[in-house]
């Protein structure tokens, strides 16, 4: 019986859809899945429902599933991402050679990829790769966008797979680029994940904001109307369907909870930025949305305890539209930092345009402004040194600052858009308040201060309590 090239350990909803798209490309695939409790029945069920391909092969034991691969064997870890990608490892690791090759397509933290690759590598020359797929279910299934880390040689050995199962761009290439070395395919999957809360959280301020003065079916044609043009993007269309879904109750937007969930990616964003002295305050504030969101029965108490008296907004929607416009550029800009600044800390080559290029589909946050980026990144090594991108914000400052004047009125609480524009008035602002942040330091902990006209760099401490 001829071998299969591609084992997919994991057949959840990702895992069973990215199973279809290599057998659809072409590709021999074994699947394997744990045959006990909730998930007893799996592998029979798959193989039943998909019966009419002739190179697929199921197993429910891990000694069958790897002997049905060839060799450098290859296989794929879709399952939930932590402690049990080890637990797999360990039990996979019996049945492995030298040269066989591993693959974590889940959301791990980067930091946990490179110390398995380390481990693996050390100690049984065996490869590992960090894989972030984004996309969901569709991508996975007719075609995402992928981001493999590790070691080169390993990634050539999977690379027509992978490739084969991308989304393509415009272009009609593959939106799968070898990212980099170590953990670097997880790290720029969790920024692209941090990306897009903020590129969630404008959408909803948005809505919220125009949900004071136009009923779903206006604000759905307003999104609809944005997405036609520079602003496109799959986030914004989805948005416009779901405005307009409804049941036998009404409108599901309208009967669902407001308290978001998330699964981690956001807040290692925020974590790596602190790490590397980075600013993605629109990353930050995008998460604290979320988990303010989670306080509903806190949210209910105080909320009768204030006055619900509110200004109703009269802002313009070409003026939203202006201010969504430059504070998406905010946000990518500090997205992209954050991968330069780690890039740097732990000796990544990275391509940024290249980046750019495999988001511009298959994954969530793609978009006609990641098109652009893709180009810019070609003659521009940050969106604010690229002169148009940085006109764009410096254009909409007015309309940045009457979203967040009409969200205080409106008792409208627009973290993205505020966090957006503080920051872009702080990068561009020649003089700030942290002179006098030194000069409290240096009261009360001596730890000095320097002048602005001293052209040494010197640092200087005061004895504040002295003024003889």
């Amino acid at each position: 019986m001829s071998k299969s090239k591609l084992g997919v350990y994991g057949l959840g909803v990702m895992g069973s859809s990215l199973a279809l798209n290599m057998l659809e490309k072409g590709f021999s695939i074994s699947v394997f899945n744990r045959d006990e409790g909730s998930e007893k029945g799996t592998v029979s069920s798959f193989l039943e429902k998909n019966s009419g391909y002739d190179q697929l092969s199921g197993f429910t034991n891990e000694a069958g599933f790897i002997a049905s691969l060839e060799r450098p064997r290859r296989i794929l870890i879709m399952v939930k991402a932590g402690p049990v990608i080890d637990l797999v490892i360990q039990q996979l690791l019996p049945f492995l050679e030298e040269g066989d090759i591993l693959i974590d397509g889940g959301n791990s933290h980067f930091k946990d990829t490179q110390r398995r690759m380390d481990e693996l590598s050390k100690t049984r020359n065996i490869h590992f790769l960090g894989v972030g797929i984004s996309g969901g279910e569709k991508g996975a299934r007719y075609g995402a966008s992928l981001m493999p880390g590790g070691m080169k040689e390993a990634y050539e050995m999977v690379s027509q797979i992978l490739t084969s199962i991308a989304a393509k761009d415009t272009s009609q290439n593959p939106c799968c680029t070898f990212i980099g070395e170590q953990g670097s395919g997880h790290f720029v999957k969790m920024v692209h994940n941090g990306i897009e809360y903020v590129e969630m959280q404008l959408i909803a301020e948005s809505y919220s904001i125009l949900k004071q003065n136009y009923s779903n079916e206006q604000i759905s044609e307003i999104f609809s109307e944005w997405n036609k043009g520079e602003l496109e993007s799959y986030l914004l269309e989805i948005t416009a369907e779901i405005l307009l879904h409804q049941n036998e109750h009404g409108y599901l937007i309208d009967q669902i909870l407001d308290a978001a969930g998330s699964k981690g990616t956001g807040s290692w964003s925020t974590i790596a930025a602190l790490e590397t002295g980075v600013v993605n305050t629109m990353m930050s504030s995008s998460v604290f949305a979320r988990y303010v969101s989670n306080k509903k029965e806190e949210r209910i108490s105080l909320s009768k305890k204030v006055s619900s008296e509110s200004v109703n907004s009269s802002l313009e929607i070409q003026t939203l539209k202006t201010a969504y416009k430059a504070a998406r550029i905010v946000n990518h800009h500090q997205g992209f930092e954050l991968i330069r600044a780690s890039a740097k800390e732990y000796n990544w080559s990275l391509d940024f345009s290249e980046l750019a290029r495999i988001w511009t589909n298959g994954c969530i946050i793609r978009s006609r402004l990641m098109e652009e980026l893709s180009e810019i990144f070609k003659q521009s090594d940050s969106l604010l040194n690229h002169s148009e991108s940085f006109q764009v914000i410096r254009d909409a400052e007015k309309a940045l600052s009457e979203v967040v004047k009409s969200g205080i009125d409106a008792r409208i609480p627009t973290p993205a858009f505020s966090s957006g524009f503080e920051y872009w008035i702080s990068i561009t602002s020649e003089n700030l308040s942290s002179n006098m942040i030194q000069a409290q330091r240096d009261f009360f902990g001596a730890h000095t201060y320097q002048l602005k006209n001293d052209p040494t760099g010197s640092f200087y401490h005061t004895n504040w309590e002295n003024n003889d």
